[in-house]
Order: structure tokens, then sequence, then C-alpha cells
């Protein structure tokens, strides 16, 4: 029983029921006949008093595979890793813009 406590807790074991339906392509509906079937666990949450579904994450992926195949997951999880990445590099972008920006500020002061 320890291990399934500790698997609720484990960073990156668990995503929301949104988080679910934006990274793997599923309905609201699909999730909540997959709990009734009991194919997903699920537990009670809230942030800020917005209430929202926790899921175990291999038995979301076990889901997607059942329902849409091995290789819609693996499209799936690809998507949501290139939208990572690229947000990633914009915040980076983003950021050596200012560095430089105030590098050279630096500089033009050091030179007057």
């Amino acid at each position: 029983m320890d291990d399934l406590n500790s698997e609720w807790q484990r960073k990156g074991a668990t995503l929301s029921d949104k988080t679910a339906r934006k990274e793997f392509g599923l309905t609201q509906d699909e999730i909540v006949k997959a709990i009734r079937a009991g194919k997903l666990r699920y537990r009670h949450t809230s942030i800020y008093g917005n209430p929202f579904l926790r899921l175990l994450r291999r038995e979301v992926e076990a889901l997607v595979k059942r329902k849409h195949g091995r290789g819609y997951l693996k499209t799936q999880q690809a998507k949501t890793e290139l939208a990572r990445i690229t947000r990633e590099l914009r915040r980076l972008k983003t950021q050596v813009t200012a560095l430089e920006r105030r590098r050279s500020h630096l500089i033009a002061g050091l030179e007057t």
C-alpha cells in the first residue's frame, strides 16, 4: 500500500484531467468512462478553489495505448515534448536578448 501512495506523490507520476485532455487528446467523457470502468484511478483535488481530477500518468498512457494504439501515444508524446522545447527556446531567446542589451549598456558605460 505504501508503493501506491508514493506513486501519487512522485513528481511527474500524476497529471490533471485537463492535462490528460491536452497532452493525450482525450475527452472528459472518455476519462469519466474509464474511471467508471475501473481503468483509471483518481483523486479529487483543488487549487485556489478550482476542483480537478488527479490521475496516474501510467494509467492514462495505458488507456490511450489501448484506445488509439502505441503509434498515437508516441506521436502525442512527441508533440507535447516539441511544444515544451519550443516554449523553453522562446524563453531562453528572450533571456539572451535581455542579457545582450544589458551587456551593451554596461560596455557603453565603461567606454565613457
